[in-house]
């Protein structure tokens, strides 16, 4: 399987790096207490960093925000992931438990501050494009069951036409999403090479710890990143 970035993508934004962590062979059927405090400790600290703060304001955010416009994102309309939820987070909302291997990536996300997906590489038949949508592309909005069709030229993450994350980082699809039975994910952590590059490579190690000691040393698991000089990720191949 690959996961790669397209040219086209990176002529709009060369900075951009991405981690990326293939796991395979979990069992996620089980409750986790112990990542369910994770989450819940990380949000609780998150939330003491931010008091005082609008994310969008701050280092986290910025460039976040400053890459959503050079895509050609309105990013006061669409919110980069992270910043949602850092904003939910700061506002005293909390995050909600969902399953372990989910709870494991929100965890690793909201302690890094980076927006990190997961995509269930079951569902994906040979790998995942970080590209500029065409058209024949089609989107299932998660929690959805209708399909729509991204705008022209938006900055997407594609298994073939089936769009699975929309406006970059902004929304995921209901496809690919990650239940009680998957059991191999792709997990993509987006970054910039010139800003958090160091932090979007702690994120990706302290998620392969964290895979290895909560589900299991039996696990296959592949790191790798993307920039542009090295735009493809090949695994489990």
């Amino acid at each position: 399987m690959y996961y790669q970035v397209s040219k086209e993508f990176f002529d709009k934004l060369p900075n951009a790096c991405f981690g990326a962590v293939a796991v395979r062979g979990l069992d996620n059927t089980h409750e986790i207490p112990e990542l369910e405090q994770m989450l819940a400790e990380n949000v609780a600290a998150c939330e003491t960093y931010f008091a005082g703060k609008k994310p969008k304001e701050t280092e986290d955010i910025l460039p976040y925000r400053a890459a959503f416009t050079s895509l050609g994102i309105n990013p006061n309309k669409f919110l980069c992931s992270i910043e949602a939820l850092l904003t939910r987070i700061a506002k005293g909302k909390g995050f909600p438990h969902i399953n372990a291997a989910v709870d494991l990536g929100n965890a690793v996300s909201i302690k890094h501050r980076l927006p990190m997906g997961a995509h269930d590489l079951d569902t994906i038949e040979d790998g995942l494009d970080v590209r500029l949508a065409q058209e024949g592309d089609t989107f299932i909005p998660f929690g959805s069951t209708e399909e729509e069709a991204p705008d022209a030229g938006e900055a997407v993450y594609a298994c073939g036409h089936e769009i699975r994350t929309r406006r970059w980082t902004w929304r995921q699809s209901e496809r690919g999403k990650i239940t009680e039975n998957t059991k191999a994910i792709l997990f993509p952590i987006d970054g910039f090479s010139d800003v958090n590059a160091a932090e979007v490579q702690a994120a990706a190690d302290e998620l392969v710890t964290l895979l290895k000691k909560y589900f299991g040393d039996g696990l296959d698991i592949e790191v790798g990143t993307v920039t542009r000089e090295h735009p493809r990720f090949d695994f489990f191949v």
